[in-house]
């Protein structure tokens, strides 16, 4: 295989793993307005698939830190790359099938690091970085998005709400905070597929070392992230939305804000952030914050375990095969072969127990004389 045609797979790899971020992470941003009903599910991707491509030209930050910061491009190769691209993207189609809202942030990471590290040695991954830019962050921000929307949802509900149903004005204060965390989500994940690609020319020699990425680059990872999003993850949008407690309109407005102005501030700073981590701590935040909310702390128990094996489970696929793509033209091909493999078999799975759009619709008052439990259409 001609390394030309290695960097033209790699670049399609990614942009199939930035399309899996897209529909993984379709709920960090609209699973709130779905389920309190101030959007319908297929408005509300079509909302959100817009605004993450408009996100992902606002900033580069988040890019640089991966292309240049946490591995030495010196030192791998594209065909390390795509073993740690293959890493991340089976993590992430194992957890949309179980519905469990995971990084796919992390689980870039990791396949990254993984790979990098069986490959190159340990003195090819920057674990200083690692350190101040994503573990420590992955840390702090779902806490932080956590006690900002408790906060702000205690206070809604005592001085504004008070006992009073939510009002029509919730609603649209809602639409306008999912807009905002989409926007954001495209801020900060739409670079991250940017960033491995522009590594990936980097190390193949087409671009010199601490490039940004070119507008090409920029341009197929917005609309790769946008059209995932699009299609919408239902079964990790039922668990955001339905699993974690009951969302009422104040209460989604206030996880909301608060995910969004996270992921703002963290895009600015140039942290790789993992949305879904913010969005949960938010969503759970909520909860707490609204006194006669059940918080399923059990769900987000999971979920917690789920964010830890995260990363240490993408860097070992992503080991096995980047140190299997290392080895040469059949390497390569076989952990393709082998990541296709994968990806066919947790799809048709997933026929199985589909979960779709019309799993979010509501049951309709019964009249009198009518069979119950008629869907609304």
């Amino acid at each position: 295989m001609q390394p030309s045609l290695l960097v033209v797979v790699v670049v399609v790899t990614a942009l199939i793993f930035d399309f899996t971020n897209g529909f993984h992470d379709t709920a960090n941003s609209m699973a709130t307005s779905i389920a309190t009903g101030a959007l319908k599910p297929r408005v509300a991707v079509a909302i959100s698939a817009v605004l993450n491509l408009v996100g992902a030209f606002l900033s580069v930050e988040v890019a640089k830190t991966i292309s240049s910061g946490l591995v030495d491009d010196t030192k791998i190769g594209p065909a390390i790359v795509f073993g740690g691209l293959i890493g991340a993207i089976v993590w992430n189609l194992v957890t949309w099938f179980v519905g469990l809202p995971s990084s796919s942030s992390h689980a870039l990471f990791g396949g990254l690091i993984g790979a990098t590290w069986i490959s190159a040695g340990a003195d090819s991954v920057h674990f200083g970085k690692i350190v101040e830019k994503v573990l420590v962050p992955a840390a702090a921000s779902p806490v932080i998005a956590g006690l900002v929307a408790m906060t702000a949802t205690y206070l809604v509900y005592r001085l504004l709400v008070r006992g009073r149903p939510a009002t029509r004005g919730f609603k649209v204060g809602q639409i306008v905070s999912a807009s905002l965390v989409s926007l954001a989500h495209g801020t900060n994940d739409a670079q991250k597929t940017m960033g491995v690609i522009t590594l990936t020319l980097v190390t193949a020699g087409s671009l010199p070392a601490g490039a940004s990425p070119p507008v090409w680059v920029i341009v197929s990872a917005a609309c790769a992230l946008a059209l995932g999003t699009y299609l919408g993850g239902w079964r990790i949008t039922h668990t955001l939305g339905k699993g974690l407690t009951d969302i009422e309109g104040p209460q989604g407005f206030a996880a909301q804000t608060s995910s969004a102005l996270v992921i703002l501030v963290s895009s600015r700073l140039g942290f790789p952030l993992s949305t879904t981590h913010v969005c949960s701590g938010g969503i759970v935040g909520s909860g707490v914050g609204r006194r006669d909310a059940p918080v399923r702390w059990r769900m987000a128990g999971r979920m917690v375990v789920a964010w830890l094996f995260t990363l240490p489970a993408a860097a070992v696929v992503g080991a096995i095969s980047g140190k299997i793509a290392s080895l040469g033209e059949a390497g390569t091909i076989a952990v393709g072969v082998a990541g296709a493999g994968v990806g066919v078999g947790i799809y048709l799975l997933s026929r199985r127990n589909p979960v779709t759009a019309h799993s979010f619709q509501v049951p309709e008052p019964t009249p009198a004389g009518t069979e119950p439990g008629r869907l609304a259409a």
